[in-house]
């Protein structure tokens, strides 16, 4: 079990811990993962954010994906804060799916209150995901605001579907400790920093080394 995670939650602290759970390719880790995960630590009053490096997302192309060590190294060298650990948990849970994934984490973490973390473009795709619906039975989740994502997010099917379940912005901050479904949106300072744009600017700046 040690091998799983660097750093484990603390069996003798009185209070269970409060993690949350922020997966993704992190093709690669950017400022923009940091920003939510502050956020995250300071809205939901966090112990800790994991950031869950997935082996290979189902839902995107194998195309383009780089190796998981580099991915994992790149989540690594951009945290910078102690209360962020970097991980490829999945890989030794042996888990594709984030409801799978979720499921284990609860079950070997029992003491742990888990909140999932997600950008709004992630509440307008989520209705894709495998088993989207035992997501929202399985732990708390926390969506927080993505350039041009927020009004479709907010209209997407898994947010009316879930509608009565959504916390006011007043009991937000204890999240961690609501039983699910709970779910709140946070309207916060838009990040537009995204792996993709990052990606391409890499191909560009490449094709410009080549070409000179």
């Amino acid at each position: 079990m040690k091998r799983l995670l660097a750093v484990s939650p603390s069996l003798g602290s009185r209070r269970p811990r409060r993690v949350g759970l922020l997966g993704g390719s992190f093709n690669p880790a950017h400022g923009g993962h940091l920003h939510i995960s502050r956020l995250a630590l300071q809205r939901l009053n966090l112990d800790e954010i994991w950031w869950l490096v997935s082996p290979q997302n189902p839902l995107k192309p194998v195309r383009g994906m780089a190796p998981f060590a580099e991915r994992l190294a790149s989540a690594v060298a951009t945290i910078g804060d102690p209360r962020i650990k970097a991980t490829g948990i999945e890989t030794k849970l042996g888990t594709r799916y984030t409801a799978d994934t979720i499921d284990e984490l609860r079950r070997r973490f029992p003491r742990t209150r888990f909140v999932w973390i997600m950008g709004a473009d992630n509440l307008v795709q989520i209705r894709r995901w495998e088993r989207w619906r035992d997501i929202f039975r399985a732990v708390p989740i926390a969506i927080f605001a993505r350039p041009s994502y927020c009004l479709m997010g907010l209209s997407a099917l898994a947010a009316r579907r879930f509608a009565r379940f959504r916390v006011p912005s007043g009991r937000a901050r204890d999240l961690a400790d609501l039983t699910p479904p709970a779910w709140a949106f946070f309207p916060s300072r838009l990040d537009a920093r995204s792996a993709t744009q990052i990606r391409s600017r890499r191909a560009v700046g490449v094709a410009t080394t080549a070409g000179t």
